[in-house]
């Protein structure tokens, strides 16, 4: 295969280390660096990511566009490329409803191919190896599939229907977050009674609870401000198959407590749970 060149819609830090594993086959990774706060230049340099003034020359010079952003934003980023007729395959692999991404789809369609994918597991640095599900038109998850041969992402293809791969995000979500929210508010009753250490105990017996893992707390606070979006997205999708939401919106309210501790990698347990006991 021919060596591609891929932009990347924005460098994150999933975005970015995805991203930095496509540079391994692709001729270049562009980003841009347009309205991108400071820490977003110094990963996209860290990982070796090519900066490009605008969205426009980005999209001129790609062959293959990944968009991997707040979940948010999607929609309106995918406006974005629509607008200016990009013509190659877009990778839908923001954390969003198979709704939204249909939608997206049909945005782009037909100056763009659209593949539907999701990201499952952490960040492809030090050892971490997650998978890109990718759902969409055969010839393209090909060439996303080439793409990452040989790096610490994985493919697996679910077929060729766009809204699948994010139908799969989305049904781990909702139990791999919504279970870290509980962890939270267990630990923090019990701690309120004097019992977390013996909470812990009675739990460490059981190695398949998160439970046992109360340091993961803080990163959970730290991350709220990603997965709240991301339930209430999950949540959409259980509306319209017809499943209860109220715990999907009720774990993404209870992470709004954590809003302003963003990629705050220096929060403790004590501190994260002393801010969700705070209205």
């Amino acid at each position: 295969m021919d060596q591609l060149t891929v932009g990347i819609l924005h460098p994150g830090s999933m975005g970015a280390a995805v991203a930095a594993c496509a540079a391994i086959n692709a001729a270049a990774v562009l980003w841009c660096e347009t309205g991108r706060s400071a820490a977003s230049t110094e990963r996209a340099a860290r990982f070796g990511l090519v900066a490009v003034p605008t969205l426009t020359e980005l999209l001129d010079r790609s062959d293959i566009v990944i968009s991997l952003c707040p979940p948010a934003a999607a929609e309106d980023l995918a406006r974005d490329v629509a607008r200016l007729r990009f013509a190659g395959v877009f990778v839908e692999a923001n954390a969003i409803s198979p709704e939204r991404a249909q939608r997206i789809a049909a945005l782009l369609e037909p100056d763009a191919i659209v593949v539907d994918s999701g990201v499952v597991g952490s960040p492809p640095v030090g050892g971490k190896t997650p998978t890109l599900y990718l759902s969409g038109p055969a010839s393209a998850t090909k060439r996303i599939e080439a793409l990452f041969v040989g790096t610490a992402v994985r493919t697996a293809v679910l077929g060729t229907e766009v809204g699948k791969a994010s139908a799969l995000k989305l049904s781990y979500a909702s139990f791999q977050k919504t279970s870290r929210v509980l962890v939270a508010l267990a630990v923090g009753m019990a701690r309120e009674h004097g019992v977390d250490q013996e909470l812990i105990k009675v739990v460490s017996r059981r190695t398949d609870s998160y439970l046992s893992e109360p340091q993961y707390v803080a990163k959970t606070a730290a991350r709220a401000w990603r997965w709240g979006p991301e339930l209430e997205e999950a949540a959409d999708a259980l509306a319209a198959a017809g499943l209860p939401t109220e715990m999907l919106r009720a774990a993404a309210a209870t992470l709004t407590r954590w809003n302003d501790a963003k990629d705050d990698s220096s929060l403790s347990l004590t501190d994260a749970l002393d801010r969700l006991a705070r209205p």
